[in-house]
């Protein structure tokens, strides 16, 4: 294990004796004291290697305290700053407060005050690491081939980064468009294998009696059209990662076949007795479930627990909140940029229309929709007469309900000896919510913390159904 570091200490005090003093005040402390006399020493010393704390005379010989500070702020904003005064000169060190300093020490002062002070400054200093750290996640809109900030996919992120630097399998899961291959590519790019090969392979569009070749190569004369020998998948993918995408189509015969593959990383050439060995990673994917194919008979259940030792499912693009219009934005400006069209942006009608939607080819149709927009139109926007069918469609509203049905929902109706059915209760509070707020669709689905695209969907089917039940 790696020795961390001490915490850093930047003491700032031209009065070389008091500066020693202070030093041995500190000895007890797990700490790296660094002492400078002067101001321009100091931001010097700060350039070469930024301190956790500083300890800061406001008398300094070559510049005033408070400019340091200043500089010390604009260059760290998180630095934790202690201020040594004298009784006379508290009100600047109020002013320094005022600052950005952390706390002040008045002259004299014992150990006890400086470590206590100083121990609660590099604390501070901690924390704000911590929140910067965890601000930096929630606020990732970006990451590795992905668009997208909702809480859905900073989850997605996070288990990325996790599992990268491990040799674990992964099986990843999701409906057809949100982006496994992307996941496999970042979990790829944020490992040290990053350097070495990813090589990706579809067990659904490869001919069956193809596939084994593909992924463990052939030599010369193995079978009718093998003209010379060639490398499969596997061995292109050594030293790097292997992803094989819709695993689960993968004809059982062939699946033993992988199974020995994964179990002793050696593969068999077709047409070959010669075992070679290979160093890969797996990330396997579907679009299916893979514990309900090996419940089902289709898919090896000793391979199942092989591939899938760190799951990563994928949400679709209709629980994924605001993200569906920011990946569209994205789409546009890249589209027009392409095509030399002049649309920079969608009209608000449109907006909530691609929120509304439900999206069942996910992250790919959206793409698909973007493009025909761009292709098909030019203008300063893209408005709702130029979308497709599915997506032109009026906009559900909100059924009216009487007051006294909004403000009880069935479940709470009736007699205790009766059960209303899930559907009624979920109906009465979509629309208690929307009562209260307005016929706000946002709002309300915050009230209920499930995603606007939800209720919009939800209020498609009862218009659909023309307001009976769901």
């Amino acid at each position: 294990m790696p020795v961390q570091s001490k915490p850093r200490v930047l003491l700032i005090e031209d009065t070389v004796p008091l500066a020693k003093l202070y030093i041995e005040f500190l000895r007890g402390e797990p700490l790296e004291v660094v002492h400078v006399t002067r101001g321009g020493d100091a931001l010097a010393k700060v350039e070469e290697r930024a301190p956790d704390a500083v300890v800061l005379d406001l008398k300094l010989p070559d510049m005033e305290g408070l400019d340091v500070l200043r500089r010390l702020r604009e260059r760290d904003p998180g630095v934790s700053i202690v201020i040594i005064t004298a009784h006379g000169s508290i009100d600047i060190a109020v002013e320094a407060m005022r600052l950005g300093a952390f706390d002040f020490i008045v002259k004299p002062f014992n150990a006890d005050r400086l470590n206590l002070t100083l121990r609660n400054a590099l604390e501070r200093r901690t924390l704000t690491r911590m929140v910067e750290g965890y601000r930096k996640d929630l606020d990732r809109d970006r990451f590795y081939g992905f668009i997208g900030g909702s809480a859905e996919m900073q989850a997605v992120y996070r288990t990325i980064e996790s599992v990268a630097s491990s040799r674990a399998n992964v099986f990843i899961t999701g409906e057809s468009g949100t982006g496994k291959e992307v996941a496999a590519q970042a979990i790829h790019r944020a490992s040290p294998r990053r350097s070495q090969p990813f090589i990706a392979l579809n067990c659904a569009a490869i001919p069956k009696d193809l596939l084994e070749s593909e992924i463990f190569g052939h030599v010369k004369g193995a079978f009718t059209g093998a003209s010379g020998d060639r490398p499969g998948a596997a061995v292109l993918a050594n030293g790097g990662t292997l992803f094989l995408d819709e695993i689960c189509e993968m004809p059982i015969d062939l699946q033993s076949k992988l199974l020995r593959f994964v179990q002793t990383g050696t593969v068999v050439p077709v047409g070959s007795g010669q075992e070679e060995r290979v160093d890969v990673r797996f990330v396997a994917a579907s679009n299916r479930d893979p514990l309900a194919e090996v419940q089902a008979g289709r898919f090896r259940e000793d391979l199942y627990y092989r591939l899938h030792v760190i799951p990563l499912a994928l949400p679709p693009l209709r629980d994924r909140g605001e993200d569906v219009v920011q990946i569209a934005r994205v789409f546009l400006t890249d589209y027009a940029r392409e095509e030399g069209k002049t649309i920079t942006g969608f009209a608000p009608e449109v907006e909530t229309r691609l929120r509304a939607y439900d999206w069942p080819g996910n992250v790919r149709q959206l793409q698909n929709v973007v493009r025909n927009v761009v292709v098909l139109h030019d203008g300063p926007q893209v408005t709702a007469a130029m979308l497709p069918p599915q997506l032109a469609a009026p906009l559900p509203v909100a059924p009216r309900a009487s007051a006294a049905h909004a403000a009880t929902p069935a479940s709470l109706a009736g007699d205790d000896n009766s059960v209303p059915p899930l559907w009624r209760m979920e109906k009465d509070l979509i629309l208690r919510a929307l009562r209260l707020c307005g016929d706000d669709v946002p709002r309300a689905a915050l009230m209920l913390e499930i995603s606007p695209s939800t209720v919009y969907r939800k209020l498609q089917q009862w218009r659909n159904a023309g307001e009976g039940a769901p």
